[in-house]
Protein backbone atom coordinates (compact mmCIF):
# COMPACT_ATOMS: atom_id res chain seq x y z
CA UNK A 1 0.00 0.00 0.00
CA UNK A 2 1.57 3.23 -1.19
CA UNK A 3 0.19 5.36 1.62
CA UNK A 4 1.38 2.95 4.27
CA UNK A 5 4.84 2.89 2.81
CA UNK A 6 5.19 6.60 2.59
CA UNK A 7 3.64 8.32 5.51
CA UNK A 8 5.54 8.20 8.49
CA UNK A 9 6.80 10.83 10.51
CA UNK A 10 6.96 11.28 13.95
CA UNK A 11 8.26 12.37 16.15
CA UNK A 12 8.80 12.16 19.06
CA UNK A 13 8.71 11.85 20.99
CA UNK A 14 9.01 13.42 23.22
CA UNK A 15 9.66 15.43 24.19
CA UNK A 16 9.58 17.87 22.95
CA UNK A 17 9.47 21.55 22.46
CA UNK A 18 10.77 24.59 20.69
CA UNK A 19 13.01 27.45 20.50
CA UNK A 20 13.92 29.85 23.12
CA UNK A 21 12.41 33.24 22.71
CA UNK A 22 10.09 35.58 24.47
CA UNK A 23 7.08 34.01 26.12
CA UNK A 24 4.87 36.20 23.97
CA UNK A 25 6.10 34.36 20.89
CA UNK A 26 4.54 31.26 19.42
CA UNK A 27 5.59 27.67 18.72
CA UNK A 28 8.94 27.77 16.99
CA UNK A 29 12.20 25.93 16.38
CA UNK A 30 15.73 27.29 16.71
CA UNK A 31 19.30 26.17 17.29
CA UNK A 32 20.17 24.28 20.48
CA UNK A 33 20.24 26.34 23.69
CA UNK A 34 22.01 25.97 27.02
CA UNK A 35 20.24 23.44 29.22
CA UNK A 36 18.51 24.84 32.31
CA UNK A 37 20.42 24.28 35.55
CA UNK A 38 19.57 24.84 39.18
CA UNK A 39 19.18 23.12 42.52
CA UNK A 40 15.87 21.68 43.52
CA UNK A 41 13.91 18.51 44.15
CA UNK A 42 14.19 15.80 41.51
CA UNK A 43 11.06 13.93 40.50
CA UNK A 44 11.12 10.74 38.43
CA UNK A 45 9.12 10.35 35.24
CA UNK A 46 6.29 7.84 35.47
CA UNK A 47 7.01 6.02 32.23
CA UNK A 48 3.85 3.93 32.38
CA UNK A 49 1.61 7.00 32.21
CA UNK A 50 3.77 9.37 30.15
CA UNK A 51 3.35 9.28 26.38
CA UNK A 52 4.12 11.17 23.22
CA UNK A 53 1.52 10.93 20.53
CA UNK A 54 2.54 11.53 16.92
CA UNK A 55 0.54 12.09 13.74
CA UNK A 56 1.89 12.31 10.18
CA UNK A 57 -0.06 13.58 7.20
CA UNK A 58 -0.29 13.00 3.46
CA UNK A 59 -2.99 14.46 1.17
CA UNK A 60 -4.40 10.94 0.80
CA UNK A 61 -4.34 9.91 4.47
CA UNK A 62 -2.76 9.97 7.92
CA UNK A 63 -0.88 7.68 10.31
CA UNK A 64 -0.67 8.13 14.05
CA UNK A 65 0.58 6.42 17.18
CA UNK A 66 2.77 6.83 20.26
CA UNK A 67 6.42 6.73 21.27
CA UNK A 68 7.17 5.42 24.78
CA UNK A 69 9.27 7.26 27.35
CA UNK A 70 11.93 5.04 28.94
CA UNK A 71 13.33 7.36 31.60
CA UNK A 72 13.32 10.96 32.74
CA UNK A 73 13.48 13.44 35.58
CA UNK A 74 11.91 16.81 36.39
CA UNK A 75 13.61 19.28 38.73
CA UNK A 76 11.36 21.58 40.75
CA UNK A 77 12.04 24.44 43.15
CA UNK A 78 9.03 25.59 45.12
CA UNK A 79 6.13 25.75 42.67
CA UNK A 80 8.29 26.07 39.57
CA UNK A 81 9.86 23.59 37.15
CA UNK A 82 13.51 24.55 36.66
CA UNK A 83 14.80 21.63 34.60
CA UNK A 84 14.17 18.19 33.20
CA UNK A 85 15.43 15.56 30.81
CA UNK A 86 13.56 12.75 29.04
CA UNK A 87 14.48 9.78 26.85
CA UNK A 88 12.19 8.16 24.27
CA UNK A 89 12.48 4.78 22.60
CA UNK A 90 12.25 5.16 18.82
CA UNK A 91 12.41 1.39 18.36
CA UNK A 92 9.33 1.08 20.59
CA UNK A 93 7.25 3.37 18.36
CA UNK A 94 3.63 2.22 18.03
CA UNK A 95 1.26 2.69 15.09
CA UNK A 96 -2.35 2.95 16.24
CA UNK A 97 -4.28 3.34 12.99
CA UNK A 98 -3.31 -0.14 11.73
CA UNK A 99 -3.84 -3.55 13.38
CA UNK A 100 -0.53 -4.96 14.64
CA UNK A 101 -1.17 -8.20 12.74
CA UNK A 102 -1.68 -6.34 9.44
CA UNK A 103 1.29 -6.78 7.09
CA UNK A 104 1.12 -3.06 6.34
CA UNK A 105 1.85 -2.37 10.02
CA UNK A 106 5.18 -4.17 9.67
CA UNK A 107 5.98 -2.40 6.42
CA UNK A 108 5.26 1.04 7.85
CA UNK A 109 7.12 0.31 11.09
CA UNK A 110 10.15 -0.90 9.13
CA UNK A 111 10.07 2.18 6.91
CA UNK A 112 9.90 4.54 9.89
CA UNK A 113 12.85 2.78 11.51
CA UNK A 114 14.90 2.92 8.29
CA UNK A 115 17.35 5.65 7.18
CA UNK A 116 14.46 7.23 5.26
CA UNK A 117 13.12 8.42 8.62
CA UNK A 118 14.59 7.76 12.11
CA UNK A 119 17.57 5.59 11.18
CA UNK A 120 16.90 3.73 14.43
CA UNK A 121 19.80 1.32 13.96
CA UNK A 122 22.15 4.25 14.55
CA UNK A 123 19.83 6.49 16.60
CA UNK A 124 17.50 4.25 18.68
CA UNK A 125 16.46 6.97 21.13
CA UNK A 126 15.35 10.59 21.15
CA UNK A 127 15.95 12.99 24.04
CA UNK A 128 14.45 16.22 25.30
CA UNK A 129 16.17 18.56 27.76
CA UNK A 130 14.39 21.59 29.20
CA UNK A 131 16.12 24.93 28.64
CA UNK A 132 13.44 27.33 29.96
CA UNK A 133 9.97 27.39 31.50
CA UNK A 134 8.14 30.73 31.47
CA UNK A 135 4.58 31.84 32.28
CA UNK A 136 1.98 31.86 29.53
CA UNK A 137 0.62 35.38 29.80
CA UNK A 138 -2.67 36.96 28.86
CA UNK A 139 -2.32 38.12 25.29
CA UNK A 140 0.19 35.45 24.30
CA UNK A 141 -0.72 33.99 20.95
CA UNK A 142 -0.45 30.79 18.93
CA UNK A 143 0.25 31.54 15.28
CA UNK A 144 -0.82 28.90 12.76
CA UNK A 145 1.24 27.96 9.72
CA UNK A 146 -0.43 28.07 6.33
CA UNK A 147 -0.52 24.56 4.85
CA UNK A 148 -1.25 23.14 1.42
CA UNK A 149 -4.95 22.35 1.52
CA UNK A 150 -6.05 18.73 1.07
CA UNK A 151 -8.41 16.19 2.58
CA UNK A 152 -5.80 15.61 5.30
CA UNK A 153 -4.31 19.06 5.93
CA UNK A 154 -2.26 18.94 9.18
CA UNK A 155 -3.91 20.14 12.36
CA UNK A 156 -3.03 23.70 13.35
CA UNK A 157 -0.99 24.48 16.46
CA UNK A 158 -3.99 26.34 17.88
CA UNK A 159 -6.04 23.12 17.59
CA UNK A 160 -3.40 21.07 19.40
CA UNK A 161 -2.68 23.49 22.26
CA UNK A 162 -4.35 22.64 25.61
CA UNK A 163 -7.43 24.74 26.37
CA UNK A 164 -5.78 26.63 29.24
CA UNK A 165 -1.99 26.71 28.81
CA UNK A 166 -0.06 27.91 31.85
CA UNK A 167 3.53 28.00 30.61
CA UNK A 168 5.86 28.17 27.62
CA UNK A 169 8.32 25.28 27.66
CA UNK A 170 11.56 25.42 25.69
CA UNK A 171 13.96 22.52 25.29
CA UNK A 172 16.54 20.78 23.15
CA UNK A 173 15.05 17.91 21.15
CA UNK A 174 17.58 15.45 19.76
CA UNK A 175 16.56 12.99 17.05
CA UNK A 176 18.65 11.21 14.47
CA UNK A 177 21.81 12.88 15.83
CA UNK A 178 20.46 16.42 15.33
CA UNK A 179 19.58 18.78 18.18
CA UNK A 180 17.16 21.69 17.81
CA UNK A 181 15.49 23.84 20.43
CA UNK A 182 11.71 23.88 20.39
CA UNK A 183 9.21 26.07 22.24
CA UNK A 184 5.56 25.25 22.89
CA UNK A 185 2.70 26.09 25.27
CA UNK A 186 1.80 23.57 27.96
CA UNK A 187 -0.71 23.13 30.76
CA UNK A 188 1.40 22.31 33.83
CA UNK A 189 0.18 21.42 37.31
CA UNK A 190 2.56 21.03 40.24
CA UNK A 191 0.88 19.82 43.43
CA UNK A 192 1.35 17.31 46.25
CA UNK A 193 4.87 16.44 45.18
CA UNK A 194 3.97 15.51 41.61
CA UNK A 195 3.93 17.17 38.18
CA UNK A 196 1.52 16.71 35.30
CA UNK A 197 1.97 18.43 31.96
CA UNK A 198 0.00 18.32 28.73
CA UNK A 199 0.99 19.91 25.43
CA UNK A 200 0.28 19.70 21.72
CA UNK A 201 2.15 21.34 18.85
CA UNK A 202 3.67 20.81 15.41
CA UNK A 203 7.26 20.38 14.30
CA UNK A 204 8.91 20.37 10.87
CA UNK A 205 10.43 16.88 10.59
CA UNK A 206 13.01 18.01 8.03
CA UNK A 207 14.78 20.13 10.70
CA UNK A 208 15.93 16.80 12.16
CA UNK A 209 16.85 15.22 8.83
CA UNK A 210 13.66 13.19 8.25
CA UNK A 211 13.57 14.12 4.59
CA UNK A 212 11.66 11.27 2.89
CA UNK A 213 8.86 12.62 0.68
CA UNK A 214 9.83 16.23 1.51
CA UNK A 215 6.90 18.37 0.38
CA UNK A 216 9.16 21.27 -0.62
CA UNK A 217 10.41 19.12 -3.49
CA UNK A 218 6.96 18.19 -4.76
CA UNK A 219 6.72 19.51 -8.31
CA UNK A 220 2.98 18.94 -8.51
CA UNK A 221 1.28 18.75 -5.13
CA UNK A 222 -2.04 18.04 -6.79
CA UNK A 223 -0.70 14.60 -7.66
CA UNK A 224 -0.39 13.68 -3.98
CA UNK A 225 3.27 12.75 -4.37
CA UNK A 226 4.53 14.06 -1.04
CA UNK A 227 4.27 13.79 2.73
CA UNK A 228 3.60 16.92 4.75
CA UNK A 229 6.71 18.11 6.55
CA UNK A 230 4.49 19.03 9.50
CA UNK A 231 4.17 16.39 12.22
CA UNK A 232 1.85 16.84 15.20
CA UNK A 233 3.01 15.88 18.69
CA UNK A 234 0.83 15.54 21.78
CA UNK A 235 2.54 15.11 25.17
CA UNK A 236 1.17 13.76 28.40
CA UNK A 237 3.83 13.77 31.13
CA UNK A 238 3.61 12.64 34.74
CA UNK A 239 6.38 12.70 37.34
CA UNK A 240 6.60 12.27 41.11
Amino acid sequence: MKLTKQIGLFVAVTMIAFACGAPSGTVETSEAQEVAAGEGKTLSLKTGSSTIGWRGYKPGGEHFGKIPATQGTVTVAGNEIIGGTFTFDITGLKIEDLPAEDENYGKLYGHLQSPDFFDAANHPTATFEITAVEPFKAGDSIADKEEFSSEHTPKHDSELTPANPTHWVSGNLTMRGTTKNIKFPAAINLANGSVTAKAGFNIDRTAWGLMYGDESGAADKAKDQFIYNTVSLVLDVNAE
